[in-house]
């Protein structure tokens, strides 16, 4: 009798681990269950290629590499300036042919592609008709074309300083006082963004523009 039980004591230390985790102890079974789990699951994610990333972003040097990058922006700096200066184009003309010499210059800046609205005419003498018309309906419907943007806009060296900058300024020097030319000609070359045409006496101009224009 002391026999039968000391022999399932002994069966339970040596198999009982053994037999009985496999069917009633599932505390055991998960042991090895976390153990492939893990490792598949890390497979599909690939934390391998992942884990030597880190290194190769290394933050310090990016840092340091877009440190001398503000000396960059250097350059566009020293370039506006040289983007303000307007180029300048002299068309020979008379006091009474000049205004006519404008509108052909203007008519070739809208063929070869130039928006209405880049475009600004200064007379020193007579009015443009545009001008005349337009100021006959009150100077606020006249400066609201102007505000506008969509037209070409044409002025009297009287009012052009009230106009803003245009990438085109056209000057047709009609006439007009002694000192419009030069009164209209350094306006002209503050308000031109690329190009200043100038229609009129060459002699006149060129005493204007070598004036300081």
């Amino acid at each position: 009798m002391p026999l039968i039980p000391e022999e399932p004591q002994i069966h339970e230390s040596a198999q009982g681990p053994r037999v009985t985790p496999a069917t009633g102890r599932t505390a055991p079974t998960p042991r090895p269950v976390p153990g492939p789990r893990p490792a598949a699951h890390p497979r599909p994610g690939r934390p391998g290629p992942l884990r030597p990333a880190p290194p190769v972003q290394r933050t310090p040097h990016d840092v340091a590499v877009a440190t001398p990058g503000p000396s960059v922006p250097a350059a566009p700096v020293a370039a506006a300036p040289a983007a303000a200066i307007p180029q300048i184009q002299l068309i020979p003309a008379s006091a009474e042919g000049a205004l006519d010499a404008a509108e052909e210059a203007v008519d070739l800046l809208l063929d070869s592609g130039r928006a209405p609205g880049d475009v600004l005419v200064i007379t020193t003498g007579e009015q443009h008709p545009w001008a005349a018309h337009e100021l006959s309906f009150g100077e606020a419907s006249y400066w609201a074309q102007h505000d506008s943007g969509d037209d070409v806009f044409y002025a009297d060296v009287a009012v052009a300083s009230r106009a803003a900058s245009r990438p085109v300024v056209v000057v047709a020097v009609n006439g007009g006082p002694d000192t419009a030319a030069a009164d209209a000609l350094p306006l002209a070359h503050a308000r031109a963004g690329a190009l200043l045409i100038v229609c009129g006496n060459p002699q006149q101009i060129n005493t204007v523009l070598g004036a300081g224009v």
